[in-house]
């Protein structure tokens, strides 16, 4: 096939499009994939560079959503491009990447177009344990985003709990703080910890309902090529995830599907938190989420959860994971981060109170130092 990608239209206003993707992929390469993924770092450098691809990625794509270097990327592995495993280093490496992709720009969009960035990370649920375990159970789980539900089912996994230090001679020590979890999952979760012991859970949450929205929910555990979608969007060299998500795809596989509902997460979100049973606490739960609303948005949906749980019978709670840009107003005590130097960390929030800053890939919990108390503090903070 042929690719013409040359501006059409206005040039002008073309030209400063295309300036915007640019932008998009070296702010990508500096504030997302640098330190991360040495791969994608230099190839969303290079595709920042490249105004030729810049100005077919945005002449070809709609604006928004569609035009994430994270999708481009995951759709180019997704059809095993060159170098889908580790990614392309070097000049020439770049330009096999870069002459397939424009070869099989047809394919490339039309998977761009059908999929999202909907990366599902079980991990999550080692963040989320603390604080599911202290509320009143049992516990019926709504995930706003849920991607394939893999954290809807952390009581299918095993955690353990860890606190680094340093033996007399400034070497690093690792120290057990709690270990729990089903025995016999194929799925371990490790994360980093600090503070209290009894900051840590020492049960695992009762559960009896769960349910999930997503513009397109995926079932790898039936569908191989949900599989292989969230096995694509792994950045490349990261065995450790992407053993991760097989092993959380194997551990969810025996139990019974969730309630998954196709749509907008506010469209849908008042009908679905209804079917949830009487009895059971309603958590109402999202991780790295709603970065993709708008601003806007994200308030209308703070607005209509703590409304839905304001007029549920016994209230419920609401736990949020998210980036400290994406709601700001409930997550003041950021500066008290124990690792300032991390822009990557996410702040855990119930019921609207900053708990901990969290690893984005769960493999650190770290609570506020008086600044919001523990998670086992604010189990009480009910709506209404």
């Amino acid at each position: 096939m042929v690719v013409n990608v040359g501006n059409t239209g206005n040039a002008g206003r073309a030209a400063g499009i295309a300036w915007g993707v640019a932008e998009r992929y070296r702010e990508f390469s500096w504030r997302e994939a640098r330190g991360r993924s040495d791969a994608h770092e230099e190839l969303s450098a290079r595709i920042s560079q490249d105004a030729e691809l810049c100005d077919l990625l945005s002449g070809s794509l709609p604006a928004g959503n569609k035009q994430q270097p994270n999708l481009l990327l995951a759709a180019v592995r997704y059809l095993d491009g060159p170098h889908a495993e580790m990614g392309p280093r070097g000049e020439t490496a770049y330009g096999r990447w870069r002459e397939w992709t424009i070869r099989h720009w047809d394919e490339v969009r039309a998977v761009i177009m059908q999929r999202a960035t909907q990366t599902n990370e079980p991990a999550r649920c080692a963040t989320l344990l603390p604080l599911l375990a202290r509320l009143p159970q049992p516990l019926a789980l709504l995930e706003a985003g849920t991607s394939a539900g893999l954290c809807l089912h952390p009581d299918r996994y095993r955690y353990r709990y860890e606190a680094d230090g340093e033996d007399g001679d400034g070497r690093r020590t690792v120290t057990l703080r709690s270990e729990l979890g089903a025995p016999e999952s194929p799925l371990e979760l490790i994360c980093r910890t600090g503070g209290a012991a009894d900051e840590l859970p020492d049960r695992m949450p009762e559960i009896v309902w769960r349910a999930g929205i997503d513009l397109d929910p995926l079932d790898p555990a039936a569908e191989p090529d949900d599989l292989r979608w969230l096995q694509a969007l792994v950045w490349p060299g990261d065995g450790e995830r992407t053993a991760r998500l097989s092993a959380a795809v194997d551990a969810v596989r025996p139990a019974p599907r969730p309630r998954m509902v196709r749509g907008d997460l506010l469209d849908e979100l008042p009908a679905l938190a209804a079917e949830a049973p009487p009895e059971a606490t309603l958590v109402i739960f999202h991780s790295s989420v709603l970065t993709y609303l708008p601003p806007a948005r994200r308030e209308e949906f703070a607005r209509l959860v703590r409304s839905l749980l304001d007029g549920r019978p016994g209230g419920g709670h609401w736990i949020s994971n998210e980036h400290h840009s994406v709601l700001p107003w409930i997550t003041g005590p950021a500066h008290r981060s124990p690792r300032p130097d991390d822009p990557l960390l996410l702040t855990l929030a119930l019921d609207g109170h900053p708990v901990a800053l969290t690893g984005p890939h769960g493999q650190s919990l770290h609570s506020f130092p008086g600044g919001g108390g523990h998670p086992g503090e604010l189990s009480a903070a009910r709506y209404p």
